[in-house]
């Protein structure tokens, strides 16, 4: 599949306004491992091979192991997360599929009792992120790898 059109072309102040938010981010209370898992989950929720490809790439780069990587989609059947991982990847399970009536509140509960109010707020906003650019990726079929070099991905030794 080719890819559809460049968004970034199309409307680039929306682009870059949405870029510099999600720059922002690095300097949030989560930290990178946390974000590489929440960005790696919620495109593979959404089917977004362009982000996916870039996730796990930056993952690797950021020095996560590569079974954790690969247990990513099985989380809570792997022993290999930590209960404040498990939180943050429950969170994005949940906002990336909102369920009929919001989130439950046990869940939210669970969360917050690894997470404080900061880490969540500033998590929320990360899964926020992710779904956007999943959304945008996905729609215009942007083609994985396809921008690695200009990302600095090629460093990963994922080609």
């Amino acid at each position: 599949m080719a890819q559809r059109l460049n968004y970034f072309q199309q409307s680039p102040e929306l682009a870059k306004k949405f870029l510099e938010f999600s720059n922002a981010l690095q300097g949030s209370t989560i930290e990178q491992g946390i974000r590489d898992f929440v960005n790696i989950r919620a495109s593979q929720m959404n089917g977004c091979a362009f982000c996916l490809d870039m996730h796990v790439k930056e993952a690797k780069i950021h020095g996560e192991r590569d079974l954790r990587v690969h247990h990513v989609a099985i989380w809570r059947e792997s022993t290999l997360f930590s209960p404040r991982e498990r939180a943050a990847l429950a969170w994005t399970e949940v906002l990336t599929q909102l369920p009929p009536h919001g989130v439950p509140d046990d869940l939210y509960d669970r969360v917050r009792t690894q997470l404080s109010d900061k880490e969540l707020s500033d998590l929320t906003f990360q899964v926020m992120a992710i779904n956007g650019w999943n959304r945008a990726n996905a729609a215009f079929r942007n083609v994985p790898g396809s921008q690695d070099k200009a990302f600095g991905l090629d460093k990963a030794g994922l080609n």
